[in-house]
């Protein structure tokens, strides 16, 4: 049997300079979440800035730490989540791969009731929001831009909204834990260039990393072109779309984080929230 770690064994592993800042809530359906706001202390005097995160397959919402941290320095909250089946939601059997799109399909309809339970904290500026994940919480952002959303702008990591050409590809080739059988009306129901014409144009900042095992780098860099014309056809600047490419990193498959280039990520995603919400350096 999984041993998994309880919360308060993640929220102990947090710095300590991150645990006066936040907290465990739940949000909406009883989704779970770690809430930080740099002045927590007094939040409500303060509303913030703030990005709704989703980590990937396999993991948790309090994995990466140091990246909430340096928002909040930079005086941005955030509101990172468990996907179903993960975290303190875990259930045996869900970090499978034949479950990522029934993950997907259940965390996009969550996020409706997590936007609204969020506004009622009162804590965070809800006219300035964005969002973000990583692989699969990479994937559920992509898609719920396709639908009214309040987010001046998104992140994506090691991911990409062409899940259709993920699952099935055009060329396909030998390995990949993502190749396994998903039903294709389920896939396109969550497959972002099937809904794109609702994707209205926004920032979007996407890092990858080029020889990445489990989300192949031309799936993404094909979708990042597809948002492109996308944006031209709108009459908006595809410049607005951003791919930044890394190689060599160390990561483990090329997929988990940056690697050696980790820093140097980080703080392009930072520049990327702090521009968005118009934060001076």
């Amino acid at each position: 049997m999984t041993q998994y770690p309880t919360v308060d064994d993640r929220f102990k592993a947090l710095p300590k300079s991150l645990q006066a800042k936040s907290k465990h809530t739940r949000l909406g359906a009883d989704v779970p979440a770690l809430i930080v706001h740099p002045q927590l202390d007094q939040p409500t005097q303060s509303p913030c800035p703030w990005v709704l995160w989703i980590h990937g397959r396999t993991v948790y919402k309090e994995l990466d730490p140091g990246r909430y941290n340096r928002w909040a320095r930079a005086g941005i909250g955030a509101v990172a989540i468990d996907l179903p089946g993960h975290g303190e939601r875990y259930t045996q059997g869900a970090h499978s791969p034949d479950q990522t799109v029934h993950t997907l399909t259940q965390c996009i309809s969550e996020i409706d009731g997590i936007l609204e339970s969020v506004a009622k904290l009162g804590i965070f500026d809800m006219t300035k929001a964005a969002m973000g994940g990583m692989s699969a919480g990479g994937m559920v952002t992509a898609r719920r831009c396709c639908d009214p959303h309040p987010f001046l702008g998104i992140s994506l990591e090691c991911t990409t909204g062409d899940l259709l050409e993920l699952y099935f590809p055009t060329n396909p080739t030998e390995g990949g834990i993502w190749r396994v059988h998903h039903d294709r009306a389920e896939v396109e129901a969550i497959d972002t260039p099937t809904h794109l014409e609702h994707f209205n144009p926004i920032p979007v900042l996407a890092m990858h990393n080029r020889g990445d095992e489990l989300v192949p780098f031309e799936t993404q860099s094909n979708f990042i072109n597809t948002l492109r014309k996308h944006y031209a056809e709108h009459k908006a600047d595809p410049e607005m779309v951003q791919l930044i490419e890394f190689e060599d990193t160390g990561a483990i498959q090329e997929h988990a984080g940056f690697g050696k280039f980790a820093t140097q990520a980080k703080d392009q995603q930072l520049e990327f929230f702090k521009s968005l919400f118009d934060i001076q350096s």
